[in-house]
């Protein structure tokens, strides 16, 4: 029997590039006198070109608590939700990486979402993240267990290569496998490397290679539960090698918009991808993986849309059937 790898179809919405920390590798921020919030007009004409292309995903990142550098707290809060709304109204699923939030702030975005999100990165303290207090492992780690006090189904990961040790992604793993059988939140976990960007702190750093993912990824099908999916970005490293460590997930691939925290780096077509894993079968998903499907557990805003896109298993329903 061919091996399941699964992915969602996306769009990758950035609401703001305005964020309180200053990451030694990071492009996707900009300051405050050079930021921009995206206009209502232009989500809108993104999320309309995903429902029009087959996607199920909407896909909202914004800078850590922008409204710690610009105010504005309720308004750009609201405006998330606003945002939610809309991509419910065209059929869309949002799942929000927002950043570290408070309880009332998960609490207010968690039913217009079929899913969230948060990269642990690293148990570690590393200098890259030196003047980023939402970097703080204490602090993601608190927000991992707020959202699996809630419920909230979660995408996780590691990002390799920004001054941790192997025995440091032990640690992580361990951390988010913790969080799992506690809660029973997290759906997958992403198993990145680092993208060196011209410009940046780290812009000289020697990314790892695919044998060091490799290892990370079976590090991470070891130490993680069974249910907990191992995912692989196929835009930032060959997925072939690391399907066969045992990633089984290939996360948000768009047809519309580009990855925007790696711009240097296109998605794969599906038919490549296909290509590239022959003996595998890619199967779509949802943003709320099979297993939350079947549960019932997503955001009760998102309940009908999520009843109209998934199958009997708990995976995407073919487009127009």
């Amino acid at each position: 029997m061919a091996r399941v790898v699964t992915f969602s179809r996306n769009v990758f919405i950035p609401v703001t590039d305005l964020c309180r920390n200053l990451c030694g590798y990071c492009s996707f921020r900009r300051p405050p006198d050079r930021s921009r919030v995206i206009p209502r007009r232009e989500a809108l004409q993104i999320i309309s070109q995903g429902a029009e292309s087959g996607c199920s995903e909407a896909l909202f990142s914004m800078g850590d608590r922008p409204w710690e550098v610009a105010g504005r707290r309720e308004e750009l809060l609201h405006y998330l939700v606003e945002l939610c709304e809309l991509a419910l109204e065209a059929g869309l699923l949002p799942h929000t990486n927002a950043g570290i939030l408070e309880e009332d702030e998960l609490r207010l975005l968690a039913p217009y979402n079929a899913s969230m999100g948060l990269m642990l990165e690293t148990t570690a303290q590393v200098p890259l993240h030196l003047g980023s207090p939402g970097k703080v492992p204490r602090v993601r780690i608190e927000h991992l267990e707020r959202a699996g006090r809630l419920q909230i189904p979660f995408t996780t990961g590691l990002l390799l290569g920004i001054g941790e040790s192997r025995e440091d992604r032990a640690a992580s793993l361990e951390v988010i496998a913790r969080l799992h059988r506690t809660h029973g939140h997290i759906q997958e976990v992403i198993i990145q490397g680092l993208d060196p960007k011209p410009g940046t702190e780290a812009q000289s750093l020697t990314p790892p290679g695919i044998q060091e993912l490799a290892q990370t990824v079976a590090l991470a099908r070891r130490i993680l539960p069974p249910e907990v999916a191992v995912q692989v970005p196929p835009n930032l490293a060959d997925p072939r090698p690391l399907v066969k460590a045992g990633a089984s997930d290939l996360g948000g691939i768009s047809p519309v918009t580009p990855d925007w925290i790696n711009p240097r780096h296109p998605w794969p077509s599906l038919e490549r991808l296909r290509e590239r894993l022959s003996g595998c079968t890619l199967r779509e998903r949802l943003p709320v993986y099979p297993g939350y499907v079947l549960a019932g557990k997503y955001g009760s805003r998102a309940a009908p849309v999520v009843a109209l896109l998934a199958d009997g298993d708990g995976y995407r329903r073919p487009p127009g059937s």
